[in-house]
């Protein structure tokens, strides 16, 4: 029996988690949807502003988080030259 690489292995896992994520994503936001179709104009503006305000943080942590990230790594790469 041949044994798997590593990229397989991951490749492997990678599929059976998103596998096991299906679910979840049936768990949408159906009756949410319908709740918010059926608010006035208004509120639904209200509603797709809150969405970008919830959303800007956790961008905006990344984006940081990944340009700090290149900058050490960059750093580190002409300290060893």
């Amino acid at each position: 029996m041949k044994i798997l690489n590593v990229k397989t292995r991951a490749a492997l896992l990678a599929v059976a988690l998103s596998l096991l994520a299906l679910p979840a994503f049936g768990q949408g936001c159906a009756m949410c949807n319908a709740n918010a179709r059926a608010t006035p104009k208004d509120a639904q503006r209200t509603l797709n502003h809150a969405v970008i305000v919830l959303l800007v943080p956790p961008i905006g942590f990344m984006v940081c988080g990944a340009g700090l990230a290149f900058r050490y790594g960059k750093r580190r790469d002409e300290e060893l030259r």
